[in-house]
């Protein structure tokens, strides 16, 4: 006997683009400014270069960039969305959002546009908190995007923070499709966020509105932040497996957070996952915080990896701390 599922209404990706600036700054150039090699940067972290944002460009313009090739992609236009979520640690003003921003630059007057801060995590919160819209039946096509210009939050004197991150911006649309309510399904299959408040100390930036009225600069104490990493991705990714069933040798691809190498290889190992299954581009991207996830999407998917009906994991860590993972059916 066939037991049957109930239909249910997925997140379904129909669209997806992105944006780096067009400025590269590698290694070699920051071994003329600041007391570190290549050769150093790429053992601790595997990044060998990073996009930087040009005087004229901020956190909004790279958004709607990459919303742009992300609705070109989808073969829809902004009067076919209904909110947009900007994942975002590096607004353009403290008000209004990054999000209505880029509603306004597509030409959107309808829908709900906002952003969310959950720092490198945040394009895995919104991608849920844009299901639970979509699957709700309140709203029908989400544009999700992160987006980042981090270089702005930089003591360019630290060379151990400076070293690592970049600037970009990625997307994806999201359409509310009818399933089946099984794992074949395509879509979002299932989503696992945490945050633990505690460990603000470890990753945070010493500035703010409310604090010291300035923007501040990154802080991080980078052991520290690599010995929870690894054991909190895990924690999220096996919830996800748990939740639909599935295991490792079931995923064709495992797209996490690009902030370090060491942090992605230990996790996939103490997940495993075959190597030949992740997917990295912190070498060429940096740690793009928010951003770091799409973009790595768009590496895959554009190269061929990344194919309709392939089953994604993507995962994220961030500062507060933040964590999180879902399970996505292309």
């Amino acid at each position: 006997m066939t037991l049957s599922h109930p239909a249910k209404l997925r997140s379904v990706v129909v669209g997806l683009g992105c944006y780096l600036p067009p400025r590269i700054l590698s290694n070699a150039d920051l071994e003329k400014t600041l007391d570190t090699t290549d050769e150093w940067i790429v053992q601790r972290t595997g990044i060998r270069q990073r996009h930087i944002a040009g005087e004229d460009e901020r956190t909004s313009t790279l958004g709607l960039r990459a919303a742009k090739a992300a609705l070109a992609d989808a073969g829809l236009s902004g009067a076919d969305i209904d909110l947009v979520i900007v994942a975002t640690s590096t607004p353009d003003y403290t008000f209004p959002s990054v999000a209505t921003q880029i509603q306004a630059g597509l030409g959107m007057t309808h829908g709900v546009a906002f952003d969310l801060q959950a720092v490198c995590s945040g394009f895995v919160f919104a991608v849920t908190t844009a299901d639970k819209f979509l699957t709700s039946g309140s709203h029908k096509r989400a544009l999700v995007i992160g987006a980042e210009t981090f270089s702005r939050l930089l003591d360019w004197n630290d060379r151990t923070t400076c070293v690592l991150f970049g600037d970009g911006a990625g997307a994806i649309v999201l359409e509310a499709q009818e399933g089946d309510g099984t794992i074949a399904d395509r879509g979002v299959l299932t989503a696992h966020l945490r945050s633990d408040g505690r460990y603000r100390d470890k990753l945070y930036v010493d500035g703010g509105p409310s604090s010291t009225r300035t923007t501040g600069h990154l802080k991080m104490e980078g052991r520290e932040v690599f010995r929870h990493a690894v054991a909190m991705v895990t924690d999220v990714v096996q919830a996800g497996f748990a939740a639909t069933g599935t295991t490792a040798e079931d995923l064709s691809w495992f797209v996490p957070h690009q902030a370090n190498r060491r942090i992605i290889d230990a996790s996939a190992e103490k997940l495993g996952i075959a190597p030949q299954k992740v997917v990295i581009t912190v070498d060429l991207h940096g740690n793009t915080s928010a951003a770091s996830v799409p973009l790595a999407l768009c590496v895959a998917r554009d190269d061929g990896r990344i194919k309709p009906g392939d089953l994604v994991m993507i995962e994220a860590m961030g500062g507060g701390f933040t964590w999180g993972a879902a399970l996505i059916r292309w």
